[in-house]
């Protein structure tokens, strides 16, 4: 397809998809700003229009993929990843500068639009990442270790599986009120209710807890249970990392390596542990 006509569906694809995150902002200020860029993506698709001299369809998937993704993981996910995407603009626009001198324009708006997202930006879910955080650090931390001690010192599935979920779910309300008192204090932040930031920790607590005591369920093998725990985690980790990566933009690989490395260090810990406590105190069930 000829690249112009391609930058062309780009800019009215991306029109509708600015439009329609627009309306699904209630923050004023991000909804201005979204609806001034998605008029300049009507002009720059106006202006490649002329020079093609064809009208161009939007991609209908793209916008509902968009639109999908920040309803889910919200605006500042969806935003950014869709910003990513446009790395290899300065390409396209290099080649065509001596040809069409007046492209510059566009290319300068362009390069404001990241620029205005990463200003505008005032995303729930973001608001409230440091509760989750809480709640999902500490779930895979005490969750890893706690399992991967029992496992070895019980080495019986259903005891296991029973005694890390009890455990969980009451320490997800511990958490879920550290997560209440933690935010009292952040004054400094409008954005961030006490209560919510409650629930975000709580529930990003209890999440974790039945995800990891899952396998414990389902496997009759103690350590076969305990690698799909383990495995599992790191799923957490490198889903959750590479949310936080694209939302917020920061290294993935330092923040997966850093939440990897403490979660298996303290579950390899609590092997030994567990270990000691059956030689010790002779447990075997």
């Amino acid at each position: 397809m000829n690249p112009i006509y391609q930058q062309q569906i780009d800019e009215i694809t991306e029109y509708h998809i600015y439009n329609e995150l627009a309306k699904l902002s209630k923050n004023e200020h991000n909804k201005d700003i979204l609806e001034e860029i998605a008029k300049q993506e009507l002009s720059h698709y106006k202006y490649w229009e002329k020079i093609t001299g064809k009208k161009a369809h939007p991609d209908q998937k793209r916008i509902k993929k968009y639109v999908w993704l920040a309803r889910i993981l919200g605006l500042s996910f969806a935003l950014r990843l869709m910003e990513m995407g446009e790395k290899d603009a300065g390409k396209f626009y290099a080649g065509l500068r001596d040809k069409y001198p007046d492209i510059e324009k566009i290319e300068r708006e362009e390069i404001e639009h990241e620029q205005k997202l990463i200003s505008l930006l005032n995303d729930q879910r973001l608001n409230y990442a440091g509760a989750i955080v809480l709640g999902l650090n500490d779930a895979l931390v005490e969750l890893t270790g706690t399992l991967a001690g029992l496992t070895f010192a019980f080495n019986n599935n259903t005891i296991v599986g029973t005694t890390g979920l009890i455990m969980g779910i009451a320490a997800s309300l511990s958490m879920a009120a550290s997560g209440y008192l933690s935010s009292q204090e952040e004054e400094a932040n409008e954005n961030i209710q006490p209560t919510t930031a409650a629930i975000y920790t709580g529930m990003s607590y209890v999440i974790t807890v039945f995800i990891l005591v899952l396998p414990y369920f389902l496997q009759d093998n103690p350590y076969v249970a305990l690698v799909s725990m383990l495995l599992l985690t790191i799923l957490i980790i490198a889903g959750y990392t590479y949310y936080i990566s694209v939302a917020k933009s920061v290294s993935f690989k330092k923040r997966f390596v850093q939440m990897t490395a403490i979660s298996l260090g303290v579950a390899l810990i609590s092997y030994g542990i567990g270990q000691l406590v059956k030689q010790v105190f002779g447990i075997d069930i």
